[in-house]
C-alpha cells in the first residue's frame, strides 16, 4: 500500500494550494507544466514552490487531513507551514495547529 503525502504549494500571488499525492515530486511538475493533470485552480494561480509536504499514510486518512487543513484559516496554515510540521490524529485526521509564540491568545487549537 503506497503511503500518501499532504502537499502545500505556494503561488506567485502567495496563496496556498493544498493536495495529497503518492508521488510528491510528480505531482509538483504535474502542475508546473500547466497542463491538464494540473489543478485547475493552479492554472489561474501559477505555482511558485512546494512550500511543505508531510507523510500522512493512507489514502483515508490523508484525504481527512487534508479536507480539515483546507477549513484552516490561511494563518494557522501559515504557521504549520514556517514550523515545517504537521501534528494529527492518525483515526480522526484532527490537526494541531502550532502555538503562535508573542501574540494573544495563541494557544494550541485542534481542527
Amino acid at each position: 500500500m503506497p503511503c500518501w503525502h499532504l502537499y502545500v504549494v505556494r503561488t506567485v500571488d502567495n496563496c496556498l494550494y493544498t493536495g495529497i499525492a503518492t508521488d510528491v515530486q510528480r505531482r509538483l511538475g504535474e502542475h508546473l507544466s500547466q497542463g491538464k493533470k494540473g489543478a485547475r485552480y493552479l492554472r489561474a494561480h501559477k505555482p511558485r514552490e512546494l512550500a511543505f509536504s508531510v507523510p500522512v499514510g493512507s489514502r483515508g486518512l490523508a484525504l481527512k487531513v487534508e479536507r480539515r487543513f483546507k477549513k484552516l484559516q490561511k494563518a494557522s496554515k501559515e504557521r504549520i507551514v514556517s514550523a515545517g510540521h504537521l501534528a494529527f490524529d492518525r483515526e480522526s485526521g484532527k490537526i494541531d495547529i502550532p502555538r503562535c509564540n508573542g501574540l494573544r491568545g495563541g494557544r494550541s487549537t485542534q481542527a
